[in-house]
């Protein structure tokens, strides 16, 4: 924006530095302006802070920073991370009900576990042997964690304690990530989305004028795993003369909607163009993903969280009733 206002770079640099608050930031943008005053390239100077400028955002700089066009990538750019930012929190605020139901279902099954079955074992004690199976399954498992709360709670924690180390370490998020793409449902949709992200990504990259072999090697890193070698073997195969489009349909990387948009763009030179409309296509199909999510996998957690609940209840319950029975 400061750009397209006539603002020189520099004084641009310096406009942001006076308005910035966090003091990482300001500092990065001090730096900028330092390398920009010994006469280097502003692509140059970002490559020095590769923490906050990824090889991507240093390619598009590079690219437009002598063809006077670098505020018109720069925009590009910003458009791209905000769309990954609104699809981050889109996918993230779907799943947030979902957990919330998981999470307040476990606790209510641990209250009665720990405070309410225990009680009512009591009640049942001297009679426990002609009590129904079930009952006296369910009794003594709230007898047991009674006993040990302690390590009842340890229990029923571990497997999602468990899980967030998974996650944040590289190797364990990587099998999670790849036990998710081979589930029947939910893999499809992963790959879409992933395929969704690399040709926003090449769209930018190529409407900001960076070579396709070169915009290719840098989306590499950028897209999934279970992309990455079809990606590598696509690069290969363009190097080698091939259509682009050709290449990324025998690497598993195109869908049919995409590969047909690639064949357009390449004969009418709009190739960037086509890139952005085939993630825009697929963008629809994300956001039903997201409303399914909302739609039928919140009733479905719902139903199963009150039919376990009810389940305990009603074994907890079904002593008195017989008891009732035989008074009667």
């Amino acid at each position: 924006m400061l750009l397209d206002a006539g603002i020189p770079l520099l004084e641009a640099l310096a406009t942001l530095q006076e308005k910035e608050a966090r003091p990482g930031a300001a500092q990065a943008l001090a730096q900028l302006q330092m390398c920009l005053r010994d006469g280097q390239a502003l692509s140059a100077a970002c490559s020095q802070q590769p923490a906050l400028f990824d090889a991507m955002f240093v390619a598009i700089v590079a690219a437009n920073e002598r063809s006077g066009s670098l505020a018109a990538a720069l925009a590009a750019h910003a458009r791209f991370l905000a769309w990954a930012d609104a699809l981050r929190a889109k996918l993230v605020g779907a799943l947030i009900y979902p957990a919330l139901l998981l999470l307040a279902g476990g606790a209510v099954l641990l209250f009665l576990l720990l405070f309410v079955l225990p009680r009512f074992a009591g009640v049942f004690e001297t009679s426990m042997d002609q009590l129904p199976w079930a009952s006296r399954q369910l009794f003594a498992l709230g007898l047991a964690g009674a006993q040990q709360p302690a390590l009842t709670l340890l229990l029923a924690t571990l497997p999602l304690v468990l899980l967030v180390l998974a996650w944040q370490r590289g190797s364990g998020r990587t099998r999670l990530l790849a036990a998710c793409w081979r589930l029947p449902a939910l893999g499809p949709q992963m790959r879409l989305l992933a395929l969704a992200t690399t040709y926003r990504a090449l769209a930018m990259l190529l409407g900001a004028g960076v070579p396709v072999l070169q915009a290719l090697g840098l989306v590499r890193g950028l897209v999934a795993a279970p992309l990455r070698a079809g990606l590598a073997a696509a690069t290969v195969r363009v190097g080698e003369g091939a259509r682009l489009s050709d290449a990324l349909s025998q690497a598993g990387l195109c869908t049919p909607v995409a590969q047909r948009m690639l064949r357009v763009g390449e004969r009418s030179g709009a190739l960037a163009a086509m890139f952005d409309r085939a993630a825009a296509f697929h963008d629809e199909e994300i956001n039903r993903l997201s409303d399914w999510v909302a739609q039928a996998l919140n009733p479905l957690l719902m139903l199963l969280m009150g039919l376990l609940v009810g389940a305990v209840v009603v074994l907890m319950y079904l002593p008195i009733f017989q008891l009732v029975e035989q008074v009667q």
